[in-house]
């Protein structure tokens, strides 16, 4: 069963000013080839619209003036929210107009501000006073009424310091107007700015491009007390055919607004607040802000009470601050007798529950938990339940004509004409989407069994009453049982029925086992641990070879990753996981797909691999690798991340696979376990274990030829000279395992980036329908640097398909463009689970698949062993494959 893919929110595009990298030599000199500048030629031209606005400037643009900027409050410290910052700098525009020479401001929330047109002088330096406006911490509740309603209402100070940075030439947007390439993206910074600034000033959620308003018709329940939100992407872009409005559809994970007791008990699915577990509510609630009801003031939780309202003291002081008799007394009083008698505020049901603390260590400020409602527009970025990440992917998705409509009419409802800071940019916005032209490739020819060959149609084929190419045989296999409505007995004549259909033997199960109904409450680990000790009472000296698992009647099911680890990391045991509430032929004809790839057979292949007519890599030996570096979620700042790289094996096939992962630091971005020497003559890399697999299972011939296939958009905020440095170091490290091999040895690269989370979309020009399979497009709304074009190979069936960007950064080997398009057209349909070609290529899905299963089996893994919660440890090793467990097999 495959997870369901999580939804982070989408990372900045590759820099528009990327230039090929220059590999640092090992032992010689790296020379690279001239990447190839010319567009693909092959396939049926189509009318298309992409989802880009044409921008066009009307007037002559003044340069703008980058300053750094610092904002403090009074006493030095530091200011953590940025609607504050938002605020100072509003505030000092609206007070200093004549220092400012009338100049408007464009600042980002950090430390950038933009002028069109120089200030005063370089560096300014402004004291900026708040009015009604509520100081840090709010108080506490060791002073009096008198005391906490002075500093509510009091003005607060904050320090402001500009200095000089650069001049930003806007000429170049009229150069890009013109199709001349954009030297540098400064003053597109400047244009994505201003709208950021001005979706902050209306109240939205600001995500580095992408925009989010607190409009109830956004929102999608998740459960759980979780919505998703639907927003708008919009990013200035320099393109081929010249300056575009990049305007898309986001979504990102918000906590529910309203009481926040309510959300607790959504939270925990629990009927009454006496029923909350404090404990995890303690967890969901830490750093999360919140509204209380008497001062109107936003606070941000540090943690609860240890005691319950009506037992929790504090000092009380009564009498006027600054009171010149110096009649000042302190009295010990509860937190609910404060409010209830001292405020005169009725409380119904927070005697006995824990207070909420808004304050420090060692300042507290406890409120009754029923006077604290939720801030609206919350940002939630921990891991989604598997629940959770389902219910997003099924209700966020937009069919391609409610998706126009939806751009369109926010472009037009947007006004930008109206924006005084686009306005002196001489920026016009068309509100049509703009048109470009694709072609869509031919699907290639595939080989299934006994000889049989077939072309798929609209991205699918048929399998039924078809042989697979390397069928296996299913023998020594149980049946484990979680679920209550499945007949086994019946699937298994089915699924042995299905099999030889498709050339597969399967023998009848040797066991067939139900859960006693007595575990189904207890925990997954718990479960699944009942589980193999009533399998291990049977099978005590010989276990099974395979296991296929029922684990729920609903997909998705939290049983997946305890019983992927106990299965793989401790017994060894291939398996396979169903979770559906209706089996059928169909379902059990895909899972047969999984079960026969698990076991080491192949399920089709290209029918060029067999005749060996792929260009350029049929004829030589050639390494095919996907690359994946898969980051926990935003939260979990200490979890390790998870390097997965594929590389192919059985040259020429391109059509099997094996993985190997490794653990690296939180966050890092280059996988520095390529190339790992342990002593003079033994490495412990990643490389050397899929070339040695390489060269075993190709008939003892070394690669002559690397294809590289990297997901870079997971590796967040990367400039484009630091995407040359990661690009070096890893190439650096290829090169050194293959020297470590053979001192000779100096393999040709080929080295691609596909992006999955960019915002660009397809729509059939004629139609305003998906586009269809191998749909390819290198034109018009493509880069101007690096050969690079997108291609949808999939057929979406659900929502708006998605196609990947792929950028060609480096190519020795030397590829046309039609043959290099086609090859990752090619690669799209040898991935072995389904029947159907995939949005991406098989090694990039393999690498994702391999690096999820591994981050569900740690997850489980820390669950067991709270010691292991501490966070990232280094050289922490991921956990161990049993020796019967091959990699290139387990995540399939």
């Amino acid at each position: 069963m495959e997870s369901p893919d999580a939804l982070p929110p989408p990372p900045p595009e590759i820099p528009l000013n990327f230039v090929p990298m220059k590999v640092k030599p090992v032992a010689e000199s790296f020379v690279m080839k001239e990447i190839m500048k010319q567009k693909g030629t092959k396939g049926k031209r189509v009318s298309l619209l992409a989802n880009h606005f044409k921008v066009t400037i009307t007037s002559a643009v003044q340069d703008f003036y980058h300053y750094d900027v610092s904002i403090s409050y009074e006493d030095g410290s530091a200011i953590t929210r940025k609607n504050i910052r938002y605020a100072v700098i509003e505030k000092l525009e609206e007070t200093y107009k004549s220092g400012l020479a009338g100049k408007q401001l464009v600042y980002d929330g950090a430390k950038s501000l933009f002028t069109s047109g120089p200030l005063p002088r370089n560096i300014l330096e402004f004291s900026v006073i708040l009015n009604d406006f509520s100081v840090k911490g709010n108080g506490s509740m060791d002073g009096s009424d008198q005391k906490r309603q002075k500093l509510e209402s009091r003005s607060q100070f904050f320090k402001v310091q500009m200095s000089f940075t650069s001049q930003i030439s806007m000429q170049s947007l009229n150069d890009a107007v013109c199709g001349k390439s954009l030297k540098g993206d400064e003053s597109l910074r400047v244009l994505d700015t201003i709208l950021q600034q001005r979706a902050s000033k209306r109240g939205c959620l600001v995500v580095r491009q992408s925009f989010f308003a607190n409009e109830q018709k956004s929102f999608v329940d998740l459960g759980g007390g979780l919505l998703g939100c639907r927003g708008f992407f919009s990013s200035f872009r320099v393109l081929q055919g010249g300056l575009y409005l990049n305007h898309g559809v986001s979504m990102t994970m918000i906590i529910q607004a309203g009481p926040l007791v309510d959300f607790l008990m959504i939270n925990q699915n629990v009927k009454t607040p006496f029923q909350i577990d404090w404990y995890k509510a303690k967890q969901t609630m830490e750093k999360l802000r919140i509204r209380v009801k008497h001062l109107n003031s936003e606070f941000k939780i540090s943690g609860l009470s240890e005691k319950s309202c009506k037992e929790q003291k504090f000092s009380l002081k009564l009498g006027e601050v600054g009171d010149q008799s110096g009649n000042i007394r302190t009295v010990e009083t509860t937190v609910y007798d404060y409010f209830v008698r001292t405020r005169g505020i009725s409380l119904s049901f927070s005697a006995d529950l824990p207070c909420i603390n808004a304050g420090k260590p060692r300042r507290p400020i406890f409120f009754p938990v029923e006077l604290c409602s939720m801030v609206p527009l919350q940002r939630y970025t921990n891991d989604l339940t598997v629940y959770q990440k389902s219910a997003m992917i099924t209700k966020s998705s937009l069919k391609p004509e409610d998706m126009i409509k939806l751009l369109v009419d926010d472009v037009k409802s947007n006004k930008y004409e109206a924006e005084p800071l686009l306005q002196s940019c001489g920026i016009s916005i068309n509100n049509s989407l703009v048109q470009a032209e694709g072609r869509v490739l031919s699907a290639p020819r595939l080989k299934l069994g006994n000889g049989e060959n077939i072309i798929p149609r609209n991205g699918w084929w048929n399998i039924k009453d078809k042989k697979v190419v390397e069928p296996e045989k299913l023998e020594q296999w149980v049946v484990v049982n979680f679920s209550t409505h499945q007949d086994m007995h019946s699937i298994c004549l089915m699924l042995a029925k299905i099999g030889s259909t498709i050339g597969m033997v399967i023998n009848p199960p040797l066991s067939l086992f139900e859960e006693n109904p007595k575990y189904k409450k207890k925990p997954p680990s718990v479960r699944v641990e009942m589980m193999f000790e009533l399998m291990q009472s049977k099978f005590k000296k010989d276990p099974p070879h395979f296991i296929l698992c029922f684990l729920a009647d609903k997909k998705p099911s939290d049983l997946y990753g305890p019983w992927k680890r106990k299965t793989i990391i401790e017994f060894g045991i291939r398996n396979q996981c169903l979770s559906s509430s209706k089996i059928d032929e169909l379902y059990l004809m895909n899972v047969l797909l999984k079960i026969n790839a698990k076991l080491g057979g192949l399920n089709h292949m290209l029918a060029s691999e067999s005749t060996r007519t792929i260009p350029l890599v049929s004829k030589i030996p050639t390494i095919i690798f996907g690359m994946d570096v898969s980051h926990a979620s935003l939260s979990r700042t200490d979890a390790a991340s998870i390097a997965s790289v594929v590389g192919s094996r059985e040259w020429p096939k391109i059509s099997s696979y094996k993985a190997s992962l490794r653990a690296i630091p939180p966050k890092a971005q280059v996988i520095d376990s390529l190339f790992k020497p342990i002593s003079q003559h033994e490495d412990a890399g990643i490389i050397r274990e899929l070339l040695l697999d390489f060269y075993a299972s190709s008939g003892q011939r070394k690669p002559a030829q690397f294809i590289i296939f990297s997901l870079f958009y997971l590796r967040n905020g990367l400039s484009s000279s630091e995407y040359r440095q990661v690009l070096n170091a890893e190439i650096d490290q290829i090169l050194k395992a293959c020297k470590f091999l053979d001192e000779n040895w100096r393999p040709k690269f080929t080295v691609i980036v596909a992006q999955r989370r960019h915002h660009t979309k397809f729509f059939d020009a004629n139609t305003g329908s998906n586009i269809l399979p191998g749909t390819i497009v290198d034109n018009k709304v493509c880069d101007h640097q690096s050969t690079n074009f997108y291609m949808c190979a999939h057929s979406a069936r659900i929502g708006t398909a998605r196609p990947i960007h792929y950028k060609v950064l480096l190519d020795e080997i030397g590829f046309s463009s039609d043959d290099l398009q086609e090859l990752i057209h090619s690669l799209s349909y040898v991935f072995q689970r389904r029947n159907a070609a995939i949005s991406e290529v098989a090694p990039i899905r393999y690498a994702r698949l391999a690096a999820a299963q591994i981050s569900q089996m740690i997850k489980t893994e820390k669950m067991l062993n709270t010691e292991s919660q501490g966070g990232y440890v280094p050289g922490y090793e991921l956990p161990k494959m049993h020796k019967n467990i091959s990699s290139s097999m387990f995540f399939c």
